[in-house]
């Protein structure tokens, strides 16, 4: 956090760059009030990075197009119907939209757009007071109907007008709450987190796409644990990720000392900060996030107390990869994301029977093809599920892994280990033994597979002569 003075610097000097000079002269000029509004303003006082720039003005969409049309080098109207124009001024992209003071129904979060008269009416109708701050252009007067400098400054995330209300009018405001509090790191006020404990069911008019944006935008930030504690805490996780709930009544079998829950949370903590050494300038990796969330969601299924009071979890990698994908469905995630979710759930125990024996080439070759391209989020997320206090043993699974992953580096600088194919493709496997593309081909494809699996590259000729022999005992 910023001290007040030196937030008030980096917004002048804010104000006085390209193009908010250019665009405060241009609507003064018109007869118009323009406002540099919510995040931006907020971000400057919580000392982080400026971005995306949002403004408010009294002018209605005609007069902005003609206002912002001479100094832009593009605008869009996809949003004019809700009052937004969108432009590009130089590299820098802004949205302007209309005072607003929308209504909304009891049964649709989609408000009524009705175009208002004042700044301070626009700022009220939004969803937290720290972002229900604007700053006046040119002027530079910082506008703050609703007490959101004080609730900054405190770290305290407040709705503008009662929390019931805001929630009633948009449900998706407790989604936000719970991401701004992992985003900012605020502390979320009791009676917000009351009204979103008694509001949860108002969800129900939320479409799956936007609530699974919200999960993107909450696992997105740096430290996810903080939003979605709040929202199993408040029980909106059973309607919009039960499994996760459903993981705290559970006993992790490999560390006693914390439920499964529990050791969800931190696999992700860890999952993030390995993601951070290794790609530190890239956007959060959602599917590696995704599947540190869900790698254990097939352990409530799965549990059964075996003699003398032991608990198993068996075949939880393979029940938690099918829920995971029915969740990830539901949620209208992409295929390919579903995809590579479920196949890291599937292949997250793997690892483990290595730390007991070392595998054999043969084996090393399976783990990287059954991986594929997700074996580096593999790596991260096998690294992740290490939770153990007992310090011996998690020296020992590092040190395994560490061993692991030498071994596929050098065995792919041997064979091009990333790229494991048979030594013959179909087309010479058909011209080879004479056969037309069917059934044969393809068994004859996975024959040479294992062979190259177990002893890696034969050469064309010993894969031909193989495959001969292969085929006159079968035919025989």
């Amino acid at each position: 956090m910023q001290s007040v003075a030196e937030a008030v610097t980096r917004l002048q000097a804010l104000a006085a760059s390209e193009p908010l000079a250019t665009l405060a002269e241009r609507f003064t000029a018109a007869g118009h009030e323009l406002a540099l509004v919510g995040g931006p303003v907020r971000d400057a006082f919580l000392g982080r990075p400026v971005n995306d720039l949002d403004f408010a003005t009294s002018a209605h969409p005609d007069d902005i197009i003609r206002i912002v049309r001479p100094v832009a080098d593009a605008h869009w109207e996809i949003g004019r119907a809700f009052g937004t124009i969108g432009a590009r001024l130089g590299d820098q992209t802004v949205e302007i939209t209309t005072y607003r003071s929308d209504a909304y129904s009891a049964d649709s979060r989609k408000p009524e757009v009705h175009f208002g008269d004042t700044l301070e009416g626009d700022l009220v109708r939004r969803d937290f007071t720290m972002n229900a701050l604007a700053l006046r252009l040119p002027s530079l007067t910082l506008v703050d109907p609703s007490g959101g400098l004080e609730h900054l400054l405190a770290r305290r995330l407040l709705t503008p007008g009662g929390p019931e209300q805001s929630f009633g009018d948009d449900p998706l405001r407790m989604l936000r709450a719970a991401r701004f509090a992992a985003q900012l790191e605020v502390d979320v006020d009791p009676v917000v987190v009351e009204a979103m404990a008694d509001m949860r069911d108002r969800l129900s008019i939320v479409s799956a796409e936007r609530v699974r944006d919200e999960l993107v935008k909450l696992l997105s930030t740096d430290k996810p644990r903080l939003g979605l504690e709040l929202l199993v805490d408040t029980g909106i996780a059973e309607l919009v990720l039960p499994e996760l709930p459903a993981l705290r009544l559970e006993v992790d079998e490999h560390a006693h000392h914390k439920d499964v829950y529990e050791h969800t949370l931190t696999v992700l903590d860890q999952a993030i900060d390995l993601e951070r050494d290794r790609h530190p300038e890239e956007p959060a990796d959602i599917v590696l996030r995704l599947a540190a969330l869900l790698h254990d969601i097939g352990k409530p299924a799965t549990k059964k107390v075996e003699s003398g009071g032991a608990v198993s979890v068996h075949h939880h990698d393979v029940v938690g990869a099918k829920l995971a994908r029915k969740r990830l469905t539901a949620l209208r995630f992409d295929k390919d994301t579903i995809a590579a979710v479920s196949r890291l759930i599937e292949l997250h125990l793997r690892f483990f029977g290595y730390s007991d024996a070392p595998w054999t080439d043969s084996g090393v070759r399976r783990y990287v093809r059954d991986a594929g391209d997700e074996l580096e989020r593999l790596h991260m997320l096998t690294r992740a599920d290490v939770t153990t206090r007992n310090r011996r043993k998690e020296a020992r699974l590092r040190g395994a892994y560490d061993e692991l992953e030498s071994r596929i580096a050098a065995l792919a600088e041997q064979e091009e280990l990333q790229a494991i194919r048979p030594d013959l493709d179909g087309e010479q496997i058909m011209a080879l033994l004479g056969v037309r593309p069917g059934p044969i081909v393809g068994e004859a494809y996975r024959f040479l597979l294992e062979q190259r699996l177990d002893e890696g590259p034969l050469g064309e000729a010993e894969a031909e002569r193989r495959l001969r022999n292969w085929f006159a005992a079968r035919e025989g």
